[in-house]
């Protein structure tokens, strides 16, 4: 059974710095490709980051430049690098990803991240 566990969330100021873990179990993790989604209060979910089995990566626009995403797949990890933070990055961030095999999504429970100004 595919679980996905995000771990890094907490609150930070305007500015600051969080790295953003996610692990995953019970998947050919080098084949698929991963993706971090937020949601903001209110607001529905929207893609920030995804890096497939190649290493290409794709962002929103709105954190290009300040977000990074990163795999080891030794270790069944993938990362969101996010610095200089801003308010607007406030929500829960959410690991996902998608069988190589089947397209069935799976996501983690998610992460709160809060960015005070």
């Amino acid at each position: 059974q595919v679980q996905l566990v995000e771990s890094g969330g907490g609150s930070v100021q305007s500015g600051g710095s969080l790295r953003l873990t996610c692990i995953a179990s019970g998947m050919n993790f080098r084949l698929n490709t991963l993706a971090w989604y937020r949601q903001p209060p209110g607001k529905e979910r929207e893609l920030v980051a995804s890096i497939n089995r190649l290493g290409t990566t794709n962002y929103v626009d709105s954190v290009k430049g300040r977000f990074t995403i990163s795999r080891n797949n030794a270790e069944n990890t993938v990362y969101l690098q996010m610095d200089n933070l801003k308010p607007e990055d406030t929500a829960v961030y959410f690991c996902h990803t998608r069988s190589y095999y089947t397209d069935t999504e799976f996501w983690g429970l998610g992460t709160q991240v809060t960015v005070s100004s």
